[in-house]
């Protein structure tokens, strides 16, 4: 059984990823329903929490529903992260995660983010300064390094652990790689099985259907995987994945009546968070990602892209529904 402090979360949890812009309380509702473990929020901007800006202090918002659930924090200065980790402490999550990880040139190049990673003791000062902040326990979700040439990825997880941190996630690519080539997995393998570590490690990148969960699994020895961009419009992994690991079968893939049936709770609860108007606005991303691989798709994505009114949406979906029933081949 992993343990986060005192949270029991499976024998090999499955998580779903801080992803800015993605991975907001609608989105964590649908992977939550389909088998994700433990949800984090969008990164949080420490300064934004501090002035009580509206867009960073929205991002607090949680749910009974979504628990275990860890708020993640970045910035810069140690003082202002302290204090952003006391403000996200109340609002009750189970966990603290601190973002080292963000490759963004507007956040890493100002030394948040994955920019720390060129500067280790102030990253193991202020994760120190975090966890005795706070009651809650912390995480962290890093890179292997800012480049092939700074990767010094147990050194940090050494110092990190160090600092009091209960789990680690890293994903296994560089800050100067963003999210391109592939995600290097025997780097989070060398901090999983070396013997000075002890804390739950978690591995992250590119696994984006059952079988590469199994072979990464059995593979890296990891403790768990964390999920982003395999579960954007595609928030069944989570249950496909552990039914492949109990049955060795894969899970036939959701039809377009399912398909349409998450896709309208999905909107449902943007627009009753966010406002018609925004909800709307912001479910636009998604679209794409749920039809993915449904052959002349094109004009029902452009009608529900441009449409700004929520029955009418609702009508759309429908229509795809009857259209496309006898659709079940989709693509990976």
């Amino acid at each position: 059984m992993v343990k986060i402090g005192n949270h029991n979360i499976g024998d090999f949890p499955l998580l779903l990823a801080p992803m800015e812009d993605v991975s907001d309380p609608p989105f964590r509702a649908v992977c939550k329903e389909n088998g994700a473990d433990i949800m984090y929020t969008e990164f949080i901007s420490a300064e934004g929490l501090i002035r009580d800006a509206a867009k960073s202090v929205q991002k607090l918002d949680i749910y009974d529903y979504e628990r275990p659930i860890g708020i993640q924090i970045f910035g810069d200065k140690i003082e202002s992260m302290r204090e952003a980790a006391a403000i996200a402490e109340k609002a009750s999550p189970e966990l603290i995660d601190i973002n080292y990880g963000c490759p963004v040139k507007k956040v890493a190049c100002k030394g948040a983010g994955a920019g720390i990673l060129l500067d280790l003791p102030k990253m193991q000062t202020m994760t120190k300064e975090i966890v005795e902040r706070v009651d809650l326990p912390v995480t962290v979700k890093t890179r292997l390094g800012w480049d092939e040439n700074t990767i010094k990825i147990v050194e940090v997880a050494k110092r990190l652990q160090d600092a009091g941190i209960r789990a680690l996630t890293i994903h296994g690519r560089t800050r100067k790689q963003m999210y391109k080539g592939e995600a290097d997995w025997h780097f989070i393998a060398e901090v999983k099985n070396h013997p000075d570590i002890h804390i739950p490690i978690f591995g992250n990148g590119d696994v984006d259907s059952p079988e590469k969960a199994l072979e990464y699994k059995n593979k890296y020895g990891v403790d768990g995987i964390m999920i982003g961009r395999g579960a954007i419009g595609n928030p069944w992994i989570f249950n496909q994945i552990k039914h492949y690991f109990k049955t060795g079968e894969k899970l036939a893939e959701p039809g377009i009546e399912e398909r349409v049936q998450v896709t309208k709770k999905h909107l449902d609860f943007s627009v009753q968070w966010k406002g018609e108007r925004k909800g709307i606005f912001e479910m636009r991303r998604h679209y794409t990602n749920y039809f993915r691989g449904i052959p002349n798709f094109k004009p029902y994505r452009t009608r529900l892209v441009e449409c700004d009114n929520y029955s009418l949406i609702l009508d759309t979906l429908d229509e795809i529904a009857l259209k496309f029933q006898n659709a079940y081949s989709f693509a990976e």
